[in-house]
């Protein structure tokens, strides 16, 4: 059995959470928790909170941004719910916009024909840790003075221009979940590029209380003074995670040689216009997050799938866009025409994609879409 996916390990991760568990001291904001703030600090030159999960970690960010009731936000179809729950939460309306078929990403030309007086923010997801075209976006938001929040779930490590993703726009969200490159199961991390709003993220992160600024010091009392969550990740999570950021650049290493082991034996599909295949743009440093190829129709994915089961290799689809469910009639609505999004979203199939997938299974892999093809 060849599975679609297995989370990422460090070999000095059982080291740590057995040190976190032997301090007696597992609950958020301790030895580990600071130890990955000060690497994400170093590595990506903002500041930044771990967070129970990316989902949160957005949640933060509406709440930053004090998206209310009336609000409206831009975002891809093409996503994860959490995108838009988020700021739904807070009263804001969706405005779905298509995506490119190159990239998946949201399209930045159609950004700005669907700002109204009521758009508060813009929030592009970089699909695949391929960035979306963030200069474009930037300037749009900058002509009409919305916020960024750059959903980033899929793409630590990744980089647009030479700067890294989720350090660009006014806040950064990724994830740490076990399908992530990067896992401590659950988790995520908010990243702040403008530091007025630091204090008020650490008091939101913790319940809404200046709870971080006792245990620091600076005040003899913690009080409850704004809104707020339980944010914070156990250390015991936190320690699973820093054994991997300790292993970071092995770890990308080993998912791009994957990549890239796909890609060419693939090709010759490609070639033949069975298949497409990723498109990285040339901006954009990608970080290996996920290996997908496109096929005709939906029709034939479900074939594949079935075809690749009986070989006992696991495949996946991935997100159903948001502005086809139930509750876009309710939350959200789509700003011109669907063109892409749906269709697109038919075709993809991804492939296993984990740390340490050996290449035999890689070959066993391709071998098996090629026969298909050949067989259709």
């Amino acid at each position: 059995m060849i599975p679609f996916c297995q989370s990422t390990n460090s070999h000095k991760s059982l080291q740590y959470v057995t040190e976190a568990i032997n301090s007696k001291r597992i609950c958020g904001d301790n030895r580990f928790t600071k130890k990955c703030h000060t690497w994400f600090k170093n590595y990506l030159g903002v500041d930044c909170l771990l967070t129970t999960s990316c989902t949160h970690a957005l949640e933060m960010a509406a709440i930053l941004c004090e998206i209310k009731e009336g609000d409206e936000v831009i975002m891809p179809s093409y996503t994860f719910v959490s995108t838009a729950n988020a700021f739904v939460m807070r009263g804001a309306k969706i405005i779905f916009v298509d995506i490119r078929p190159d990239t998946m990403n949201i399209d930045e030309n159609l950004i700005e024909p669907a700002i109204t007086k009521r758009t508060k923010a813009i929030v592009p997801v970089h699909y695949a840790g391929v960035a979306c075209e963030m200069d474009k976006i930037m300037q749009i938001a900058k002509k009409y003075n919305l916020f960024v929040i750059e959903d980033a779930a899929q793409a630590m490590t990744s980089a647009y221009n030479g700067q890294k993703l989720g350090t660009i726009g006014d806040f950064g969200c990724f994830s740490f979940h076990e399908t992530k490159n990067f896992s401590m199961g659950e988790g995520g991390l908010l990243i702040i590029n403008n530091r007025k709003f630091i204090k008020r993220a650490e008091i939101i992160r913790e319940k809404g209380t200046n709870r971080s600024q006792f245990f620091r010091g600076e005040i003899d009392k913690y009080s409850w003074i704004d809104i707020g969550s339980s944010y914070l990740p156990s250390d015991i999570n936190a320690a699973y995670l820093y054994g991997q950021l300790e292993e970071c650049k092995q770890i990308i290493e080993e998912r791009l040689k994957i990549w890239d082991n796909y890609y060419k034996l693939l090709l010759t599909l490609k070639d033949s216009n069975d298949i497409e295949l990723q498109t990285i743009s040339t901006e954009c440093k990608h970080n290996a997050h996920m290996f997908y190829i496109k096929v005709r129709d939906l029709k034939t994915r479900n074939n594949l799938i079935k075809f690749l089961r009986e070989h006992k290799i696991y495949t996946v689809f991935h997100y159903i866009p948001l502005h086809t469910s139930s509750a876009c009639k309710k939350f959200g609505k789509f700003s011109g025409d669907d063109i892409f999004t749906t269709k697109e979203s038919e075709r993809i199939l991804r492939l296993p994609f984990y740390q340490n997938l050996e290449q035999e299974k890689i070959n066993f892999t391709c071998n098996q879409i090629i026969n298909f093809f050949r067989k259709k």
